[in-house]
Formats: structure tokens, C-alpha cells, sequence
């Protein structure tokens, strides 16, 4: 974090990844909302993945499978046209699977929304492999959207904050705030089990860890100030047994929690953090995971 006020964050356009599932239903209009918040185009994509699907199945099935998801994006395009007709909506059927298909068609300043199950998952699973494939792979933000539809605004949008370093990627949720003329609230957890040995014996207590961590949260909620001074910035430093707890029951009470992804390579490929990965299958809002390099420090002067 450097010692220079940070700049703003243009919100990029909106790709919404569609298929037949209520919630891929739910996902379109919600970004057709988000869409026209920011004033920017929706991008409503069907990922068919037929360039994979032709290694097995026949022509007139892919022709099938083609047409189906034609039909798809044309039925998702009027759905979203009837509930904001001044919204720009293109639509693309793409070859990729969907994971692939989303990540280029949002480029590199898109914003990715998807449903929190698709077609191939079941009820029981509170969040679908291609939203957990594409926040744990994709270079720009992903809204996964959850709870209920109709559940009424709060006014309020969450960050949940680590430490200093996080200001860089706060300044996009301070964007997604001033768009819905809200107010942010930075969260930070204080890890009371984690606090346990080598931090503690440096300092005299508990309290103390907890007293930096308000100190550098309330730092970064003046620096947002300076660059968003019509914005309402709050802070909070809970303490806490569990960090993934206390943000799922924070996400009962905001409209869009948004979280900085802290990505860790295990095995054959990235892997989500613990936290983003509990916060994506059991949270009560949008979860928006913005990663590491989509905001840029070295952008700051």
C-alpha cells in the first residue's frame, strides 16, 4: 500500500454466463440490473461446449445442442429487454466450455456473473463447478449470485478486509457502493484461535492484535474517503473463532459482499482460499471475488 490516496476503479461491462437452470435465470437478471447501474452493455453468453461435445457426438446433435442454446439466448435477451428496455444486451453462443467460453469473452475488464448452480449440479450443492472453476481461475471479477431475489436492499455493501494490503481492490467495491448510491462497510475478522503463539508472545494480549487491526482498518477507511468523499465509509473488527462464519452471517445483512481472492496452488492447478471457498457455498448475498491482478498497484501513484 502506498502512502498516495488511491484512484478510482472504473467498473468494467457486465457477461452474464446463461444456460437453462432457474438460477442461470436469476444470474441474467441480476446482471441486467448491475448492468444498468453502471451504464454499461450486458453480454449474455451459452456455453455449449460443442467443440468438445463433436469428438463424440453426431452433427445433428450438435446441431441440436447449437439451436437449443440460440433459443436460450434469444428467451434470456427479451426476459432482460421487458425488465430494462434502455439496456444494450448482445448475446454469443460460444464453442468452449463454460469456464473458457466466460473468461474470453469477458477479456481483460470484464466483470463475470453467473447462478450458483447450473444445470449439472443438484440442489443440494450450494455452489456449481463453473462458478468455482472461474473464480479460481479467472483474471477479473466474479459475482456469483445467491440469496433470494426479492429480498429487500440494505443499502449496504461488505468488504471483507485482511489488512493494509487489501486497499487496492477495496477501491472496486467502493465503485460497486457509489453505483448503488450505498454505503461500504470494511469487515475484518480478528482470528482469535489463529493469534494463539508466535503473534501473542510479541505482544501482551489478545486485545492488542485486535486494536492494530481496527488501526489499519480505519486507515484504509480514511484513504477511501479521500478519493470517494461523497461515499460512507464504515469499519468493523469482529473477533472470532471463525472468519467463514462471521462473513456468511454478515451476508445476511448487505446487498453484495465482495471479497480480494488469495489464490493457493495445490496439486494440478489454483485453488481457492478457504474462506472465498465457504463464503461462495454458503453465503446469503451476490459474492463478488475480485482477484489479485485485476487492480494493479503499481497503477498507483
Amino acid at each position: 500500500m502506498t502512502s498516495a490516496a488511491p484512484r478510482p476503479v472504473e467498473l468494467g461491462p457486465l457477461v452474464v454466463g446463461v444456460d437453462a437452470s432457474a438460477p442461470a435465470r436469476t444470474a441474467a437478471l441480476w446482471a441486467a440490473e448491475e448492468a444498468d447501474r453502471r451504464g454499461r452493455p450486458l453480454h449474455v453468453v451459452h456455453a455449449a461446449d460443442t467443440e468438445h461435445r463433436m469428438l463424440y457426438a453426431g452433427v445433428e446433435a450438435i446441431q441440436a445442442i447449437r439451436e437449443a442454446g440460440k433459443d436460450l439466448l434469444i428467451d434470456t435477451a427479451e426476459a432482460v429487454g421487458h425488465r430494462y428496455p434502455g439496456l444494450t444486451v448482445t448475446r454469443e453462443l460460444s464453442r468452449l466450455n463454460p469456464v473458457s467460453g466466460l473468461r474470453a469473452a469477458a477479456g481483460e475488464r470484464g466483470t463475470i456473473v453467473v447462478g450458483s448452480r447450473g444445470l449439472g449440479g443438484f440442489d443440494a450443492l450450494m455452489l456449481g463447478s463453473v462458478g468455482l472453476g472461474l473464480v479460481a481461475r479467472t483474471e477479473v471479477p466474479v459475482i456469483v449470485v445467491r440469496g433470494e431475489p426479492d429480498r429487500p436492499a440494505t443499502g449496504v455493501i461488505t468488504a471483507a478486509v485482511r489488512g493494509s494490503s487489501d486497499l487496492d481492490w477495496l477501491m472496486l467495491a467502493a465503485a460497486e457502493a457509489q453505483v448503488r448510491k450505498a454505503s461500504l462497510r470494511l469487515l475484518s475478522v480478528c482470528n482469535v484461535l489463529a493469534q494463539v503463539g508466535a503473534v501473542t508472545s510479541m505482544l501482551d494480549s489478545l486485545g492488542e492484535v485486535a486494536e492494530q487491526q481496527v488501526h489499519e482498518v480505519s486507515a484504509m477507511a480514511i484513504r477511501i474517503r479521500e478519493t470517494c468523499p461523497d461515499l460512507t465509509v464504515t469499519h468493523h473488527v469482529e473477533t472470532g473463532t471463525s472468519v467463514p462464519g462471521i462473513l456468511v452471517e454478515a451476508s445476511k445483512h448487505t446487498d453484495l459482499m465482495v471479497l480480494g481472492s488469495r489464490r493457493h496452488v495445490l496439486g494440478v492447478g489454483p485453488k481457492l482460499g478457504r474462506v472465498s471457498h465457504a463464503v461462495l457455498h454458503h453465503g446469503h448475498c451476490p459474492i463478488e471475488i475480485v482477484p489479485p491482478q485485476y487492480v494493479d498497484p503499481g497503477d498507483q501513484e
